[in-house]
């Protein structure tokens, strides 16, 4: 998964699916304003409109824990039709908040030959058993970044992160990582995760600049759910060229300009 040289390097921003409903009309002005500028891939989430489509995605049953501790929502082909669902409306409004901005936007399935995933785990527990199950969840083993090809400033692409395994199966796999795996495929400069926290806490205190060395340090030690993974997420993405990750809720230009969030960079 190396960087493609690209003739203008996107700004890839993962836009969180328990925030997405909350970022108001000022939010998107500013992502409008620096898309003008960079062109803009877009990578969402979709747990908060997932719980809202059905309860049962709100049960415990509805997440499984492998035999290495990993938690992943338990994926079946409805699963899957669901996802499609929610993410389907959740682009039409994205695409919509874009374009009346004056942003041409479009929205990509990553299992359309954006995104190769790997075998999955075959082994969790469910109710006190460690039992086989097919779970369509699967690491990510390449982007191929054709299909972002051809971005300009003024362009955005709205990215849903299915993934393709090599069965041919379409799986669901983890946001952050696969923003961080395309941001490191376009030659990204930056990835920001927009979140619902404003800054990465240790020890209850914001932490505005880290390096990965530190941050990885404090995931495999300290950090707990969904910042584990964005932590995983950053230091995937600093591996694979980026050159910083910012971690936040505000504004895309406050991130950048580290006036608020966390700066995560290799040194």
């Amino acid at each position: 998964m190396n960087a493609t040289p690209a003739q203008h390097p996107p700004t890839v921003v993962k836009l969180g699916g328990s925030c997405l409903a909350d970022l108001d009309g000022g939010w998107w002005d500013d992502l409008a304003g620096h898309g003008q500028e960079r062109p803009l891939v877009l990578v969402h989430g979709w747990s908060k409109p997932l719980k809202q489509l059905s309860p049962r995605y709100s049960e415990p049953s509805a997440v499984l824990r492998d035999r290495y501790g990993n938690q992943s929502r338990w994926t079946t082909p409805e699963v899957i039709e669901d996802i499609r669902t929610v993410s389907a409306e959740l682009g039409r409004e994205v695409l919509k908040r874009l374009e009346q901005r004056g942003i041409t936007a479009r929205r990509l399935l990553g299992s359309d030959g954006l995104v190769r995933a790997g075998a999955g785990e075959r082994w969790w527990w469910k109710d006190k058993q460690l039992v086989e199950l097919e779970n369509l969840v699967g690491p990510i083993t390449g982007v191929d970044p054709a299909p972002l090809t051809g971005l300009r400033p003024g362009d955005a692409c709205l990215v849903t992160p299915l993934a393709r395994n090599e069965a041919g199966q379409e799986v669901n796999t983890d946001a952050d990582r696969a923003a961080a795996a395309i941001a490191g495929a376009t030659g990204a400069t930056d990835l920001i995760l927009v979140t619902d926290v404003a800054h990465l806490l240790i020890d209850g205190e914001p932490v505005s600049e880290i390096t990965a060395e530190a941050a990885a340090a404090f995931r495999d030690k300290g950090a707990t759910g969904g910042m584990r993974k964005k932590l995983r997420a950053a230091g995937e993405a600093l591996d694979r060229g980026v050159e910083r990750v910012v971690i936040g809720s505000a504004p895309v230009t406050d991130l950048l300009a580290a006036r608020t969030g966390t700066v995560i960079t290799r040194t």
